[in-house]
């Protein structure tokens, strides 16, 4: 039997399925099946599902208590490849990959759907255009094909894999959901902002503040509308900007201190109050929909719930069920050790092999021990902070590790000039095409504001049409996007180490994971996210002494973990 099939959903209801040989062909009949979890639940021998995606297939699956091992995305490696060939922002969807196959008209993709809040599964009817299966898999044997033509077929197809499995394990965090405790949320909103007013105005707290901010002021002022804050401190002989907390947080004002807290009340309230506790916790579950890849480094967004901005406060409310412990592991200084696997730089990697932390081997070798003057090197050099300090520090950084200096320098000099720049296995940087900040703001990410260090490159879509900005960009993509890269391996490894457990993955965010098991399975859980570190390092950048280790923390509580 094949161990690879491919499957298509079709109008009626029913499901056409075939086998698959290596070169992506059919080595057998298709066949119509009545029952989708049926047609997959019938064939345990099979490793690997192709489907057209899976938001349209997995979600469906999983609430029939159905589990895939692997599949093969056919429109997320559509958009892999098509960034790979520099034809990014053209329609990714298997209709349109076929259209250009067969030379006809290439349908636009559809608009992205919004996530519904307190939905079990907002998945269950995405947008796309479905294809008859012998179509679909034309499209996916030309795939096949053009991966051979990239610059690393080998490393090209493990990052096509890895966004595969990713897929399967956004699908399954959004069906399990992340413990909520929608009573410990409750009090916690209450001693943080006091007591609710009817007719959904400001609570207590709020309006306390707001009050003393007026009274500071000397007349009436809405903290909450940042021109009319900057027009009062103009009219105290101030001149501010912006209302932005590293702006005035420094300010010599009685208004400084009410209006700093009231803003941080005010997000609280606004992003993860009671309005948004009703809408998004259902069942003692969190359920953001999370979207694989949803930026350009293919870093992780979620769609609708705010579900990688929950504040530490806020943290409290994420319990896990009784009997249950959460493992939350956090990557340990990640960027300088992915910079020292790509980069191949020895002194780097050396360090970066090290058990003791990292940036104090950096400070040893390069800044007379001073670990903070080592960690704004290692950063500025990732992130482009090349003036003043900056560039004194990056000297003493270049000298000590040239490689890796000259990578990521090279990496910017390819953003300036528009050349394409890519990540370790192969994702491609976009062309440039606006800025970082309205890009940030359509994606709802805030920028400068409660967050004011958000890189550009976190920001889906972004990709900086000024020269020296697009540098720092693509410096900072091919860091940020290989890390990407070596967490997709890892969550692959940790999803499979975890296949025969209860334990559940139920968030995941850059460098942090946070699987959901019962006490006695902590242990085993611990052990699996370290050995898929590993394991992950090894595959993706291949034989370094480059370690990934992880500091974990079994606790009953996400806010304990800290």
């Amino acid at each position: 039997m094949a161990d690879r099939w491919a499957l298509a959903p079709a109008e009626d209801g029913g499901v056409d399925v075939a086998p698959l040989g290596p070169d992506g062909l059919p080595t057998g009949p298709v066949r119509r099946e009545s029952d989708l979890a049926g047609a997959v639940r019938s064939r345990p021998e099979v490793t690997r599902w192709v489907w057209r995606s899976t938001p349209e297939v997995y979600p469906r699956l999983l609430a029939t208590g159905v589990r895939a091992e692997r599949c093969y995305d056919i429109e997320d490696a559509e958009t892999l490849l098509l960034g790979h060939e520099g034809r990014h922002g053209e329609p990714r969807s298997a209709a349109a990959a076929l259209a250009r196959l067969r030379g006809g008209p290439v349908p636009p993709d559809p608009p992205q759907r919004a996530a519904e809040p307190g939905a079990q599964s907002p998945l269950f009817e995405p947008a796309g255009t479905r294809l008859p299966l012998t179509d679909l898999l034309a499209v996916y044997a030309e795939q096949l094909r053009r991966h051979e033509r990239t610059t690393h077929p080998d490393r090209m197809r493990l990052l096509t894999a890895a966004e595969s499995a990713g897929m399967l394990v956004a699908a399954e965090m959004n069906h399990a959901g992340l413990p909520w405790s929608a009573e410990v949320h409750r009090r916690l909103l209450h001693d943080l902002l006091g007591e609710r007013y009817a007719g959904g105005g400001e609570p207590r707290r709020l309006a306390e503040l707001a009050d003393e901010v007026s009274t500071a002021f000397g007349r009436r002022v809405r903290p909450d509308l940042p021109a009319d804050v900057i027009k009062a401190f103009a009219q105290a002989g101030i001149k501010v900007r912006s209302t932005r907390r590293w702006e005035i947080q420094s300010l010599d004002h009685p208004a400084v201190a009410p209006l700093l807290e009231y803003k941080k009340l005010y997000r609280i309230w606004v992003a993860h109050g009671w309005t948004w506790l009703q809408d998004w916790v259902r069942d003692g579950r969190f359920r953001p929909e999370f979207l694989a890849g949803g930026t350009v480094t293919g870093r992780w967004v979620t769609n609708g719930g705010g579900g990688l901005q929950i504040p530490k406060v806020i943290r409290r409310a994420v319990v896990a069920d009784p009997g249950w412990r959460l493992v939350v592991a956090d990557a340990d200084q990640m960027e300088p050790r992915v910079l020292a696997a790509i980069s191949r730089d020895p002194g780097l990697m050396e360090v970066a092999g090290r058990a003791s932390d990292l940036y104090q081997s950096v400070s040893d070798r390069a800044f007379s021990g001073d670990r903070d003057q080592a960690k704004l090197a290692v950063l500025g050099a990732v992130y482009g902070q090349t003036s003043g300090d900056g560039l004194k520090n990056l000297a003493a950084l270049r000298r000590r590790f040239p490689k890796a200096v000259a990578y990521v320098d090279e990496a910017a000099r390819a953003g300036e000039e528009g050349r394409l720049v890519r990540t370790w296995l192969g994702r491609t940087c976009p062309p440039a095409a606006g800025s970082g900040e309205d890009a940030a703001e359509e994606a709802g990410i805030p920028v400068g504001e409660d967050d004011p260090d958000t890189p550009a490159a976190w920001v889906p879509g972004y990709a900086s049409t000024n020269s020296r900005a697009r540098g720092r960009f693509t410096r900072n993509f091919v860091v940020q996007g290989s890390a990407a890269d070596w967490a997709l391996l890892m969550l692959a490894g940790l999803r499979r180490a975890c296949a025969g457990l209860d334990a559940q993955l139920v968030f995941f965010q850059h460098d942090e994971v946070i699987v959901h098991c019962p006490a006695e399975e902590a242990d085993t859980v611990v052990q699996a996210i370290r050995a898929s570190a590993d394991l992950a390092g090894r595959l993706t950048f291949g034989e370094t002494p480059v370690r990934f280790p992880f500091t974990t923390a079994v606790v009953e509580c996400y806010a304990d973990a800290k």
